[in-house]
């Protein structure tokens, strides 16, 4: 585990909706290499430090992507630097999600709003090995049109032949077409196979439940749920005790975990 920061600088932002930015960065010195679903602590000098997941493909070069909402003291001050400039970031931490261990399985994976960004990674991986896995199934919610995310992927993904993409907006705006409601509407206009399908799923807490009791009803069994959970972490090694839910940090022992480990959790899901 790698406890010294690094300094990385800002080689791209892109404007992503009203509240979200994409930014790129480059490690000025060694490589990043994560998995998906970890996360890293980034750090503005004089200002703060906080836990971002990484949104983009796992790989051994230097750059990787952040997909920052404008929240707080650390992602405001984000948001207002330029291309170019500097921060300070420590990492990656955390457990993944098994993407290896679940090769020639049926993938379902489940975001909501941000939960897009720390997924993609998965999304990313399972589609650069393709041949690797079965059915690819992707299921995505926001709230309005407006604030969908990575508007370019979700195009692709509905492109896609060996790609069942879906998604759902819980109130339409502008033209919007496509469907309308929270994300479980989407659950009956597929069929799996239980005996060969995982989930995988991102999202607010409240999302979690039902999320969960869809997946439950279609036979998916509780061992082949996994779920992020990223709450309050502060230090990111499990020294801090701000994201411990019942003696389980979310930083250290997360923030994937495995459904049956979390599910009777007070105040996990």
């Amino acid at each position: 585990m790698n406890f010294l920061p690094k300094q990385a600088r800002i080689i791209h932002i892109e404007n992503m909706t009203n509240r979200e930015k994409l930014f790129e960065l480059a490690l000025e010195e060694g490589t990043i290499s994560h998995q998906p679903g970890q996360f890293i602590m980034v750090s503005i000098f004089g200002i703060g430090e906080a836990p971002f997941s990484i949104a983009s493909l796992p790989n051994e070069e230097n750059r990787f992507e952040l997909c920052i909402r404008e929240v707080g003291n650390v992602t405001r001050a984000l948001h207002r630097l330029p291309e170019g400039a500097k921060v300070w970031i420590r990492g990656p931490y955390g457990h993944p999600f098994p993407m290896k261990e679940l090769k020639g399985k049926n993938l379902l994976f489940v975001a909501g709003g941000l939960g897009l960004a720390p997924l993609r990674s998965s999304i990313l991986y399972a589609l650069k090995y393709r041949e690797e896995y079965g059915r690819l199934i992707i299921l995505y919610g926001a709230r309005v049109p407006s604030e969908r995310l990575f508007i370019k992927d979700l195009e692709l993904w509905g492109k896609r032949a060996d790609v069942e993409f879906y998604e759902t907006v819980d109130k339409a705006e502008g033209g919007w077409e496509g469907h309308v409601g929270v994300i479980t509407i989407l659950f009956p206009l597929f069929e799996i196979d239980p005996e060969n399908t995982y989930l995988l799923s991102v999202g607010p807490p409240i999302m979690y439940r039902f999320v969960i009791r869809e997946a439950l009803k279609k036979g998916i069994k509780e061992d082949r749920i996994f779920l992020s959970l990223e709450r309050r972490m502060k230090c990111g090694i499990g020294e801090c005790g701000h994201c411990q839910i019942s003696g389980v940090y979310c930083c250290k022992d997360g923030p994937v975990f495995h459904y049956p480990k979390v599910k009777l959790l007070e105040e996990a899901l």
